[in-house]
């Protein structure tokens, strides 16, 4: 659906009721203005920004892991502090 915003005063725009009833826009909310590639004027809410580094950082991460991260992280420290305590070990036994 296209909606008509008004620019009044002091560079304010006032977003039509529906629309903000729609994205959940409340009094006080507020939002992100942009421009993209074609020169257009992007508005956002603070949740589609949220989604949309979430959605960058997903894919930085690679395929999907099953878990929590911190768990992977906490396994992989874990791991590698027993190989540290096994050469330090091996080491002491070699000096006995």
């Amino acid at each position: 659906m296209t909606y008509h915003a008004k620019v009044i005063a002091g560079g304010k725009l006032v977003i039509p009721a529906d629309l903000r009833r729609e994205l959940g826009i409340e009094p006080g909310d507020s939002l992100t203005v942009d421009r993209d590639e074609a020169g257009h004027i992007v508005l956002k809410t603070r949740a589609q920004v949220v989604q949309e580094v979430q959605s960058t950082f997903r894919a930085l991460r690679g395929p999907a892991v099953k878990g929590s991260i911190v768990d992977e992280l906490l396994a992989e420290r874990q791991e590698q502090a027993r190989l540290e305590q096994q050469k330090m070990d091996d080491w002491l036994a070699g000096k006995r």
